[in-house]
């Protein structure tokens, strides 16, 4: 069974695939430090505000609260930083078109050939509009997607999940 994807890609795309691969990848420790470390910024300002004492620092005040904020953003602002930078890399190339069969995936473009077997990708990870697959490294270093929209049968986006399911493993 070979399906056919052709599409090109958008920075949300990116910001998705992106999402998937900090969530199941090397970043993952941050989606628990970032909002300890938000909690925390929040409480030292209020004590610093309200609580026993002597006169409240300001400085101290307004450098806690910023770091509190840029905890709280900072999950947001690096999706939406990285995924500028791979929707540079891929933008460039135009029209994707991507074979997926029981051995793996080739993606072509105006300027590239690749191929990937499903022991170099060998996780997936769906969301609303993409098929996101991962390398098998702690870190998920590798990371490429097969938006939905590619089809040009609707139908192939179920065949490709029961191949999916079949050939790697969903996360």
């Amino acid at each position: 069974m070979t399906m056919e994807l052709v599409y090109t890609p958008t920075c949300e795309d990116c910001a998705d695939a992106v999402r998937v691969q900090m969530r199941h990848g090397s970043f993952k420790w941050l989606r628990r430090v970032l909002p300890v470390a938000t909690v925390l910024a929040g409480l030292v300002v209020l004590l610093e505000l309200f609580g026993p004492g002597e006169e409240t620092d300001l400085g101290f005040v307004v450098l806690m609260a910023g770091l509190g904020l840029l905890t709280a953003l900072l999950p947001w602002l690096t999706v939406r930083l990285s995924a500028r930078q791979v929707y540079g890399l891929v933008g460039r190339q135009g029209e994707f078109r991507a074979r997926v069969d029981e051995d793996g995936v080739r993606w072509t473009t105006r300027d590239s050939e690749v191929a990937s077997r499903w022991q170099m990708i060998p996780r997936y990870a769906e969301t609303a509009t993409q098929f996101v697959l991962l390398s098998a490294d702690k870190a998920g270093v590798g990371v490429a997607a097969l938006p939905k929209r590619g089809f040009a049968d609707p139908g192939d986006v179920d065949r490709l999940r029961e191949l999916l399911d079949r050939t790697i493993t969903r996360l």
